[in-house]
């Protein structure tokens, strides 16, 4: 053995060959090691990229959901509130005589549209309690006769107010009788009564139907194996659709199965779950098949150590050298890097990348930045998309009961007003005014509250002549307007409101006050937290659209707006005391107050950029 480890030595102090073999398996030992590590890591890292993708898949799907189910509400919404139909359904008689019939033919007419408007929507019923009668679009009418079951329709109606319901199909109308069989559905159903703007209506439904076979169609789109299985739960973990089976068992919602792995995903909105199963041994197939060939790639990668251990190492480290300090030269930011290269060989490509990478990673940073700030400023057009309708709404509101209230002089002033406010408002693509414009413009909507209001409240303005000409964002101070005029001056018969500017060292100061009712502490403190929420950038440029707290719908778009034109250093405060009045104000940067809409400098904040 001695003289074994003795012949060895001297053939490795006389054989560079030799010593460039030793050399080579010592390097490829380690490399044989991780690609064994990597191999088996690959596993559990394939599963969490799975789960990753499929969460993503399973989200949008559920976005697309959430967004059907809200196109359905609204159809129901315009439905029940249709006076046309409302008019023929109040025109049908217990007794159910001729001009009955005629008003539930027409009625049937009026809701079989309502299936091809919305592909989702199956079947349309409408429960009439005075005749007991059932019109489906799909079955026609027929009248209940079972008590209990009509006892318990009337019961939704009225425990469920305006509200909206969904109804499983297996839901027990009486001891032998489910809903499904009673509306001819097997698929859930969504329930509201008929006449919502009438506190005296009676317990008519409306019964919309969710299409099952478009449900499964929609979510078995996401499956990734024929064996895989999906299904969709409500939020009381009903299971709405799906294959619904594993093998021969039924899967619950908060079932696990041994062997199978499960990914699920919830809407944002209704916390309806879409929820996935695979097997496991289906999933590891190829990494399976993949560990096999790593083994025979360590095997020959052995034998090429051999075969190669005579080549000339000079010949390769000095280019080797230098990219890696090209590399550690990109790594420290150096994004204008570029390595010499003329050579064609492995070398020469290994270079060649390297200058395409540094390129592409140069690009796919300017094409980022770019993209932010067009997101900003799309968001920035949808937050001011929202006042217009908002207001419209309300206005339209007060033509109405101003036209039952009054003579025609008050509603043609309060129609002019609210056309010149519009005008303004379009105001031909022009995103900001100045501060008289938008006083004036304002004054024109204050005017059609006074006519609403009976005039119960003042106004006066406090413009220091300085500000007049600066410019802010149009429709900045509408919202806080709406808020001091609907919450703290609509009960009052003496309300006064003041608006005021001034330019305060460098930063415009906008404040509306009014003598209202006030917020109690315990609102405020809600208040300020919705708006401190909305402070942090970091969560994202539409963070402001995932809480449902619409109730501060005003303040928060306000809110929203001045940090992302006017960055952090715009500041909104409110000052409330309980039966004294509120008072609402805007800080605003004057180095941003400008006529040209401009971005730049939030986008710098959100992402880090230092401004040379």
């Amino acid at each position: 053995m001695k003289r074994f480890f003795l012949w060895l030595h001297q053939k490795y102090a006389r054989k560079i060959q030799l010593r460039l073999t030793i050399y080579f398996l010592l390097i490829l030992l380690p490399l044989v090691i991780v690609s064994l590590y990597v191999n088996f890591r690959s596993q559990s890292i394939l599963l969490e990229r799975t789960i990753e993708t499929t969460k993503a898949a399973l989200a949008s799907s559920m976005d697309y959901i959430d967004v059907t189910l809200q196109n359905v509400e609204e159809i129901s919404t315009l439905t029940t509130t249709d006076n046309e139909i409302l008019k023929k359904i109040n025109q049908v008689s217990p007794d159910l005589d001729a001009l009955s019939y005629i008003m539930f033919s027409d009625v049937m007419k009026e809701l079989a549209g309502i299936t091809s408007i919305n592909h989702m929507v199956s079947q349309v019923s409408l429960f009439h309690s005075g005749s007991h009668m059932l019109l489906t679009t799909n079955h026609g009418g027929k009248k209940l006769e079972n008590k209990q079951v009509l006892d318990n329709l009337r019961n939704l109606a009225s425990n469920y107010g305006t509200g909206i319901m969904y109804i499983m199909p297996d839901y027990q109308l009486s001891e032998e009788t489910t809903f499904g069989a009673v509306m001819n559905t097997d698929s859930i159903s969504l329930i509201r009564v008929m006449d919502l703007n009438n506190p005296s209506r009676e317990p008519n439904l409306l019964i919309m139907s969710l299409n099952k076979k478009k449900l499964l169609d929609l979510i078995g789109s996401l499956l990734p194996s024929p064996n895989a299985q999906i299904n969709l739960y409500t939020n009381k973990q009903e299971l709405v659709v799906g294959t619904g089976i594993y093998g021969s068992k039924i899967v619950h919602m908060e079932e696990s199965i041994p062997g199978v792995f499960t990914v699920k995903a919830d809407s944002r909105h209704y916390k309806w779950t879409l929820k996935l199963y695979q097997s496991e041994k289906e999933l590891f197939r190829e990494i399976n098949e993949t560990r096999l060939f790593t083994y025979i790639i360590i095997g020959v990668s052995v034998i090429l150590a051999l075969l190669i251990s005579w080549a000339v190492y000079s010949g390769i480290a000095y280019p080797i050298q230098r990219l890696w300090k090209g590399m550690n030269s990109f790594g420290s930011g150096n994004l204008n890097v570029r390595l010499e290269n003329k050579r064609i060989d492995e070398i020469g490509y290994l270079t060649r990348t390297f200058n395409k990478m540094v390129e592409d990673q140069k690009n796919l940073i300017e094409n980022h930045y770019e993209q932010q700030l067009r997101l900003a400023n799309a968001e920035l057009k949808f937050l001011q998309s929202q006042i217009n309708p908002h207001f419209l709404y309300n206005t339209l509101d007060s033509i109405y009961w101003t036209a039952k209230n009054y003579e025609a002089a008050e509603i043609s002033e309060m129609v002019l007003n609210l056309s010149r406010f519009f005008r303004l408002s379009l105001s031909k693509g022009r995103e900001t005014f100045s501060v008289e414009e938008t006083i004036e413009h304002l004054h024109f909507y204050i005017r059609v509250q006074q006519l609403r209001f009976l005039e119960s409240f003042s106004v006066s303005y406090e413009l220091q002549e300085e500000s007049k000409s600066v410019h802010i964002l149009k429709l900045l101070l509408q919202p806080l307007v709406e808020n001091a005029i609907l919450y703290g001056l609509e009960s009052k018969t003496d309300g006064h409101l003041w608006i005021s500017s001034r330019l305060e060292d460098a930063f415009l100061v906008l404040t509306v006050e009014d003598n209202g009712i006030g917020i109690e502490k315990e609102r405020m403190d809600y208040i300020r937290e919705q708006l401190d929420r909305l402070s942090d950038f970091s969560v994202g440029p539409f963070s402001f659209l995932e809480d449902n707290a619409q109730d501060v719908y005003g303040l928060r778009n306000v809110f929203s707006r001045i940090k992302l034109f006017y960055g952090n250093k715009a500041e909104l405060s409110i000052d409330s005391t309980e039966g004294s009045g509120t008072t609402i104000e805007l800080k605003l940067p004057l180095e941003h107050c400008q006529e040209s809409f401009n971005l730049q400098p939030l986008k710098n904040k959100q992402h880090g950029v230092k401004e040379a």
